[in-house]
């Protein structure tokens, strides 16, 4: 369908406080117009409203909206989905909810589920609809691909538009009101469910007279969720005491659905700022930036005073060396001493070389991605874009992973290079792929609908051998045909004895002090970004989130560099492997912090939660790992090549 196009919508921002961190809003889609009387292919009177999956906070299993026992469209069609739709379980589908534009309704009925309590399968769906509401799942609305938001009051008269209404509510057979019960205090029967079986429905439209184009476009959508017990099913009024649903089934159970709709027109929000009322409202997001802030300050303060410290005591100290004086050159220590040694090969240096290979390629892959979204392209407007772009982009960058690995691989003096390439191509990769297809099993079982397709499962493996493998080799092949890094200095043929080492100079202290600067600097960042994969809230934070990732990349460079130049003027010149596991070790705190998240931020029930929960978790620890490992490996690497290279050595 044509749709004519506002040159208004191209750039604007997403944010309207917060507009200079979070980057600029480009929708993605053309707006569509509605009209009340049908006027052409430029303007529609129906409004389709769809259904995506439901999901908790108090479980990780979502699920589709045909599992539980609501009012089905007769003519069900799904919209076509990206692969990171299907990779984050959304399942869309069209509703039974259909409007006229500008055409009020008032309590209409979609349809009435019975269930008798003699019939095992009434039971067993009754069951399952009070297990959603025990645990408290929510509807997940779109209409004009914009989510229904069911906006409420909170603390210092704040409104919270929450993309999502629950199904019901339950009071316990303490008589204690959970989640959604508290709002309304005819909900006080124990051992009771409420089912909201009926909505309020608002669109807000910006009529398009004066303008330059034709009828209205949609710029808000809320609803209200109600629990009404018609006394007439046929005949409904949408009054009346709320609909019990008792604990125990031991009589029949009669719901009817119904809804109404009205319409508002709303000059003061335009259809490029739509979203705007959602974003603003979300919660922790105005009470943290003074909080960010400072972290941010505090990190970019400690940045400027360890690179200070090191030219002037670098500076020093090379001017030291390189005096011609022969004295002085016979009793020189410190980091010169170990010249000989210093880049004598790795242990293991296979296996470092797969891991900086992988690193390079999710580094790289996370910076397009960022950027990408910093400009707009990936906003919560194009559902499924992020996921859709770090898999292709991944799937891509398997050359610069294959020629890193290959190149390192040849400077640590290797010569199996065949088990080298299949290793960069398949180690890292298999792992996660190992971990995901065990959750999915996982999801599976519990007929999740995050369960991932046997086609999307054989499409995501046909880019992995078919793209990105062959990719792999081919950097590689390019990697093992360049000649092996050229070092500043001489290898001695004979190891030189490291001396006694001090407590903070041993490996493991070391490793385990480089992670916390740069924690430091992310940590109140991740919780908005855990809250946007288990709490199920929005992240729009692009901007912001590029520059903590800068902040990071120059973070784990000199917390790295600086651990390092210590190591080595204590003539320990074991450096390849404590540079990547120094700022890797930021992977380990990441990991402490999700479990500290899990256990007082959210409230999952069930083993397979848990087990969901940790097993994605161990993903991105390990992806975290090998993007934090690779960033100090290559900022130490170049450090020492460069001091060793502007020494004067006999």
């Amino acid at each position: 369908m044509k749709t004519r196009i506002d040159t208004e919508f191209v750039l604007v921002f997403t944010l309207v406080a917060f507009s200079t961190c979070s980057g600029f809003y480009l929708p993605g889609l053309a707006p569509v117009s509605f009209c009340e009387d049908k006027g052409g292919d430029d303007c529609q009177t129906l409004i389709q409203l769809f259904v995506n999956r439901l999901d908790s906070v108090e479980s990780v299993l979502p699920y589709e909206y045909d599992v539980f026992d609501f009012c089905k469209d007769d003519n069900e069609r799904r919209p076509s989905e990206n692969l990171g739709q299907v990779l984050f379980g959304e399942r869309i589908e069209t509703s039974p909810y259909k409007f006229s534009f500008k055409k009020d309704e008032k309590c209409k009925k979609l349809c009435t589920k019975t269930y008798v309590k003699d019939k095992t399968e009434d039971k067993n769906m009754l069951d399952f609809l009070k297990r959603g509401m025990q645990l408290n799942y929510q509807h997940h609305w779109i209409v004009d691909n914009m989510p229904v938001t069911w906006c409420y009051d909170v603390e210092d008269s704040q409104k919270y538009c929450n993309p999502g209404f629950p199904i019901g509510c339950l009071v316990t057979t303490e008589g204690r009101a959970k989640d959604a019960c508290v709002i309304n205090s005819e909900f006080n029967k124990k051992n009771t469910f409420y089912i909201f079986n009926h909505v309020d429905i608002k669109l807000s439209y910006h009529n398009g007279e004066g303008e330059g184009w034709r009828g209205a476009r949609l710029v808000a959508a809320t609803l209200e969720p109600k629990s009404i017990n018609n006394a007439d099913a046929d005949k409904p009024t949408c009054e009346g005491p709320p609909m019990e649903v008792p604990g125990e089934f031991s009589s029949d159970v009669k719901i009817t659905y119904t809804y109404s709709v009205s319409f508002e027109e709303n000059i003061d929000i335009k259809w490029a700022s739509r979203w705007d009322y959602i974003l603003v409202s979300m919660p922790h997001t105005n009470i943290q930036w003074f909080s960010i802030m400072n972290s941010l300050v505090i990190v970019l303060f400690l940045s400027g005073m360890v690179a200070m410290i090191m030219l002037r005591t670098l500076h020093k100290d090379i001017a030291r060396y390189n005096q011609v004086d022969q004295e002085d050159a016979q009793e020189e220590s410190g980091w010169k001493q170990v010249h000989g040694d210093v880049f004598r090969p790795p242990r293991k240096g296979m296996l470092l070389s797969v891991f900086l290979g992988q690193g390079t390629q999710i580094f790289i892959m996370t910076f397009i991605t960022l950027f990408l979204a910093c400009l707009g392209f990936l906003s919560p407007a194009n559902r499924g874009a992020l996921m859709t772009c770090s898999v292709v982009l991944w799937v891509l960058l398997g050359t610069p992973a294959g020629y890193v690995s290959a190149r390192l691989y040849k400077t640590f003096g290797g010569e199996k290079w065949k088990t080298n390439v299949l290793l960069t191509a398949l180690l890292c990769p298999g792992i996660v792929f190992a971990d995901f297809f065990l959750m999915n099993l996982i999801l599976w079982v519990e007929g999740s609908s995050a369960a991932i397709p046997f086609g999307t499962l054989v499409a995501i493996l046909a880019l992995w051998f078919g793209i990105s493998v062959p990719l792999t080799f081919i950097g590689a092949y390019f990697g093992f045909k360049r000649p092996a890094i050229e070092q500043p200095v001489r290898t001695n043929q004979i190891p030189r004895q490291i001396p006694e080492q001090s407590f903070f100079t041993k490996p493991v202290p070391g490793i385990v002090m480089g992670g916390i600067l740069p924690f430091g600097c992310i940590f109140i960042q991740l919780f908005f970004i855990l809250n946007s994969i288990w709490s199920h809230q929005m992240y729009y934070m692009f901007g912001f989130l590029f520059l903590v990732f800068i902040i990071l990349l120059i973070t784990c460079s000199e917390a790295t560099i600086l651990l390092c130049y210590f190591h080595l003027c204590a003539e320990d010149y074991h450096w390849w492997w404590r540079s990547f596991l120094t700022s890797g070790f930021t992977a380990v705190y990441l990991f402490v912090y999700a479990v500290h998240y899990f256990f007082s931020k959210l409230q999952i029930v069930g083993a397979a939660s848990t087990i969901l929960y940790f097993g994605y978790t161990s993903i991105m620890v390990l992806i975290f790992f090998l993007f934090t490992g690779t960033i100090g490996f290559f900022a130490c690497f170049w450090f020492v090549n460069k001091i060793y290279s502007v020494v004067k050595v006999d």
